[in-house]
């Protein structure tokens, strides 16, 4: 069967959200969560036929929608010829069996099309394992009664990723799968660490972009360091990390990366699996936090983002609000002050002003000075490649090496410095 074949029988759904008195803010659902769920299944590959934004004091311990509502979607389902149904709310494990068997389709929370989205996105071995982890840790207390529909609609949204085989005959299985796998991404994160130390070492500052799905951090990316990062109009266009170098300014380089846009409901296990790749924001000396300024919604994704950089241990990290697609902002006034630069990545506005906040950060007051090595102490010269940034190396009556330096190192080598004086106390005068 073709993939357009696929995607007309599986992935036709009906979206539902709750909005209920008892729910907090982030659980409820309102008129921009579930046009972001639409959103969230055009990109899985699906297509919204039927929308129901349900208000109710508490969710049904049951069905979470209550009876009246289940008749009344089921109806919809039918008349639409729908094969799933996928609630913008968090469902358990009993809720979405139940769902499942009333509706006789499909039935999926927020969580699961996020999770599937990812599958189809992540290229690199550690993004695989990440969502893989997350997936069966998604999977396994829904094991009891979910496997009769995965069978008769293997292929669907939500079903893609850890295969089906098995799952449903042996717990024991997949829990040896999660022990596998977490154990496989410790090794990633003790390699990252490994990587981290030598940064440190090299004194390289490293900066994170972060920044709500979709803001526009790949494009930013690739407008700076010319990384060549796809960057389509899409949620979760990109899940892999990259990093590249950015010369600031000529004393003044740092390492860049983009992470995995947030969103709100990200789901638990999902943000657990990828702290491989997210605890770098706890390391990174400076996040740029991309907003979209073209969104209505931007204060509230700019929240969420604030809020996942807490829970991963980051708010101390200094940070840059970076306003993007200010060629299409549409407010009177520009956001601006202290810690703000309003910027269009597509069109390259506003980069200088960026580049200048954040040498203004991170411009640890290097140079660029001479050095001249006696050969008897040119051991010296592999400490200067490893703490400095060589640019010229000239072998004369001594070893004159041309490089960027900061100023602890500067006074260490002392006299070896063309033009050095002595540091002298004000209070000795």
């Amino acid at each position: 069967m073709s993939e357009t074949r696929t995607q007309e029988t599986f992935n036709r759904a009906v979206l539902v959200g709750l909005r209920a008195f008892s729910l907090s803010a982030e659980e409820n659902a309102d008129e921009e969560s579930m046009a972001e769920l639409a959103a969230l299944l055009e990109t899985a590959g699906g297509q919204s036929v039927g929308e129901v934004l349900q208000s109710k004091d508490s969710p049904d311990p049951r069905t979470f929608i209550g009876e009246g509502k289940v008749a009344e979607i089921k109806q919809l389902v039918e008349a639409q010829g729908a094969d799933m149904v996928i609630f913008d709310n968090a469902l358990s494990p009993s809720q979405q069996r139940v769902l499942s068997q009333e509706l006789k389709v499909s039935v999926l929370d927020r969580s699961a099309l996020i999770l599937d989205i990812f599958a189809q996105r992540a290229r690199t071995r550690e993004g695989r394992l990440q969502v893989e982890l997350a997936q069966y840790k998604y999977l396994l207390p829904r094991l009891l009664g979910m496997w009769t529909h995965l069978e008769r609609q293997e292929g669907a949204i939500g079903t893609r990723g850890p295969g089906e085989t098995q799952l449903e005959s042996d717990r024991r299985h997949i829990r040896r799968k999660i022990s596998k796998l977490e154990a496989e991404l410790k090794e990633v994160r003790r390699v990252r660490a490994t990587q981290r130390e030598r940064r440190i070492k090299n004194e390289v500052p490293v900066v994170a972009i972060v920044g709500y799905t979709n803001a526009g951090k790949s494009t930013l990316l690739n407008k700076f360091t010319g990384a060549a990062i796809p960057a389509n109009n899409r949620l979760f266009d990109t899940l892999d990390t990259t990093t590249r170098p950015l010369e600031i300014s000529d004393t003044c380089t740092v390492l860049i990366s983009d992470t995995v846009g947030f969103i709100r409901k990200l789901p638990h296990h999902l943000v657990e699996a990828f702290k491989a790749t997210l605890e770098e924001l706890e390391f990174a000396d400076l996040l740029l936090h991309v907003i979209d300024a073209s969104s209505p919604q931007w204060r509230e994704q700019a929240a969420v983002v604030d809020q996942l950089i807490r829970e991963l241990g980051a708010e101390q990290t200094p940070r840059i609000e970076v306003f993007n697609k200010c060629d299409l902002w549409t407010g009177d006034i520009r956001p601006h002050g202290e810690g703000r630069v309003s910027v269009s990545a597509r069109t390259g506005e506003g980069l200088d002003e960026l580049k200048a906040a954040i040498g203004k950060v991170l411009d640890n007051g290097a140079r660029r000075v001479t050095v001249h090595l006696p050969y008897g102490q040119g051991g010296l010269l592999d400490r200067l490649y490893q703490e400095a940034k060589v640019e010229r190396v000239d072998y004369t009556d001594t070893i004159d090496v041309a490089a960027v330096c900061t100023p602890k190192l500067i006074g260490q080598l002392g006299p070896l410095v063309e033009g050095w004086q002595p540091h002298k106390d004000p209070w000795e005068e």
